[in-house]
């Protein structure tokens, strides 16, 4: 499965992206989000609401990747009603590298994971996804579970 086959996208405006060593390599890669909102193209992500993950405070970022698996993670565990859905993307302001799963789980940043406080424009979406089968979905939850009950923050917001 590529990115280019399975998303429409609209092309857009890519030099909002901060170039540091970590985004650099973003200039050209396809940008993702996944959640349950339903979205169209034009349409803002914002820091602000409530977060999918720990204890569901109000976050300060909005959450990006540039691999689909990743993305993929996102739409099915945020919560909510409705099907997931994966999100093609743009910054409109600085990104960083997601310090959640950078050099505290991963060396570097093989998730290509990223953050921002600036909003996220919505450029197109991915319609044919590849879900994670339902063995490695509830494995991901019950690790969820078990950090909650240890008390770890799953966001470092």
């Amino acid at each position: 499965m590529t990115p280019e086959s399975d998303s429409v996208s609209v092309p857009g405006d890519r030099e909002s992206i901060v170039h540091q060593p970590a985004a650099d390599d973003l200039i050209s890669q396809q940008l993702y989000h996944g959640t349950r909102a339903d979205l169209k193209p034009g349409d803002l992500i914002e820091a602000g609401y409530t977060s999918n993950f720990g204890t569901r405070r109000k976050a300060n970022y909005v959450y990006l990747t540039a691999t689909l698996d990743a993305a993929t993670w996102g739409a099915e565990l945020a919560l909510g009603e409705g099907p997931g859905r994966i999100y093609i993307v743009e910054p409109t302001g600085p990104i960083e590298d997601d310090p959640n799963l950078t050099d505290k789980k991963f060396p570097g940043n093989p998730t290509k994971s990223y953050r921002t406080r600036e909003p996220l424009r919505v450029t197109g979406e991915v319609i044919d996804w590849q879900e994670h089968t339902p063995e490695a979905l509830q494995a991901m939850k019950a690790n969820l579970d078990r950090l909650k009950a240890l008390g770890v923050e799953a966001i470092d917001d």
